[in-house]
């Protein structure tokens, strides 16, 4: 994502900019992996090579999800030595992906689904069935 200053210009409004740049940093949050990757890096940083072993996924998909988090400048990366080191450039992500967990397990629950077991951060099934 390309940095963008938004100035406050009398008598006019910003919002339609502001309401695109929301969008593309919510885009982040509309897939499965990425979820997970946020989640994952919730107590600090970790390389690559960790996330594909938590994740159980091939280097290059995790790879080219971190090169979208870190064009929508959702992550921060540091080379140490051979290593590549990921962290949420903004901790208050944290806060977006938590409420909008709690938004979906209060929904499952008032649809009397799944839900219970979820709360404590346990692996989910997915409503098809699938892993997420």
């Amino acid at each position: 994502m390309r940095n963008i200053a938004i100035v406050d210009m009398p008598g006019k409004r910003n919002d339609k900019l502001v309401y695109e740049l929301h969008a593309q940093v919510c885009s982040v949050l509309s897939n499965a992996k990425r979820l997970e990757i946020i989640d994952l890096l919730r107590h600090g940083e970790r390389t690559a090579g960790e996330l594909c072993r938590r994740m159980s996924l091939s280097k290059a998909n995790v790879s080219q999800q971190l090169s979208i988090m870190r064009a929508k400048g959702i992550l921060l990366a540091r080379r140490e030595g051979r290593n590549v080191f990921y962290r949420l450039s903004q901790p208050r992500m944290l806060k977006a992906y938590d409420l909008l967990r709690e938004v979906l397990l209060e929904k499952l629950e008032a649809q009397g689904t799944i839900a219970r077991g979820l709360r404590g951060g346990g692996t989910a099934m997915a409503l098809t069935g699938e892993k997420q």
